[in-house]
């Protein structure tokens, strides 16, 4: 009886004392600005107005996740975008970085996340925007223009995740021997085995079966840039390499929208036919399989003007 009591006693302890994690803390960006937004979202974005020549269409920056956020090493990689004189809108999705956190997290879906940017769209004033979607952010925009394709010009999309609801049987598809395409050396199941504990494990199931936090935002944000950091080796060739951490993940919004993803209806047909110009980049080391990827080039799609390009390698496909 004592065992039994002490167990529940050193369990309950484990799931419910409060944890901390040596991780740098969120500091609020230089230049942010601010959406409110009809749906109660309130959206922390950065502006990189483009110089000389404007172009026609502005782009917009879909980040990683779900759970993701702008990070410095993005406004690097954009700024010649802006020179060549495209506006580039960066923000941080529903409840991650600079973004604010929802009182009720069952409100991360995906649903949220479409009407957000139809509505920054009407924001900035755009007829058309052009997209670019690094990983979750590639599902998300292809969700967005199967509903909204009037509103996208191009789309390009970065190491795309793959289409939900998800076709597990193209995990098996062989990339092209010209490709010469690598793997990473470590998996995300295994950032999350270091990760993850019981308590965080607690967290996540009582959110995604009942709404509850268990953990503040502030603790659930610290966990979840810890283990951003663990499951980006398995996205490195040499984790050497591996980027530091950085504040800014959101748990909540994560988990959830993961969640409420696994449960969307197929918007396939919504793909077929569609006219929107497309581009698939897909890095060495790229932890996504490659016949998820291929799927956004699948001829039943019938997408329009599609390469998909196996970047190191410098050979290029046209489906």
């Amino acid at each position: 009886s004592y065992t039994l009591i002490i167990t529940i006693i050193i369990f309950s302890f484990e799931i419910f004392y409060p944890r901390s994690y040596n991780v740098p803390h969120l500091k609020e960006r230089p230049n942010t600005q601010y959406w409110d937004l009809s749906s109660g979202s309130k959206i922390g974005y950065t502006l990189i107005q483009g110089k000389g020549n404007k172009k026609q269409y502005p782009i917009i920056y879909l980040h990683g996740g779900p759970g993701g956020h702008i990070t410095d090493r993005d406004f690097q990689a954009f700024t010649s975008l802006a020179d060549s004189g495209f506006d580039i809108y960066l923000y941080d999705q529903i409840g991650n970085g600079q973004s604010e956190r929802l009182v009720n997290i069952k409100d991360y879906t995906v649903a949220r996340h479409i009407e957000d940017l139809n509505e920054i769209i009407k924001k900035i004033n755009a007829n058309k925007v052009i997209l670019i979607g690094q990983s979750w952010g590639s599902i998300f925009a292809a969700l967005f223009v199967a509903n909204y394709s009037d509103k996208i010009e191009k789309i390009i999309f970065t190491s795309p995740g793959p289409i939900f609801p998800v076709h597990q049987e193209l995990a098996g598809l062989q990339s092209p021997d010209s490709f010469h395409l690598k793997v990473p050396f470590y998996s995300n199941a295994q950032g999350n085995k270091i990760a993850n504990n019981i308590r965080t494990k607690a967290m996540a199931f009582l959110a995604t079966k009942f709404d509850i936090k268990l953990a503040t935002d502030k603790e659930a944000d610290d966990f979840a840039t810890y283990l951003n950091y663990e499951v980006n080796k398995s996205t490195v060739c040499d984790t050497s390499n591996i980027l530091k951490e950085d504040a800014g993940s959101g748990f909540y919004a994560s988990i959830m929208t993961f969640n409420s993803l696994t449960k969307v209806n197929d918007q396939r047909p919504n793909l077929k036919n569609l006219k929107t110009p497309v581009l698939v980049i897909k890095g060495q080391c790229d932890n996504q399989k490659w016949g998820f990827t291929n799927e956004y080039c699948d001829r039943q799609l019938q997408l329009h003007n599609f390469r998909q390009l196996g970047i190191h390698s410098f050979r290029q496909q046209r489906c």
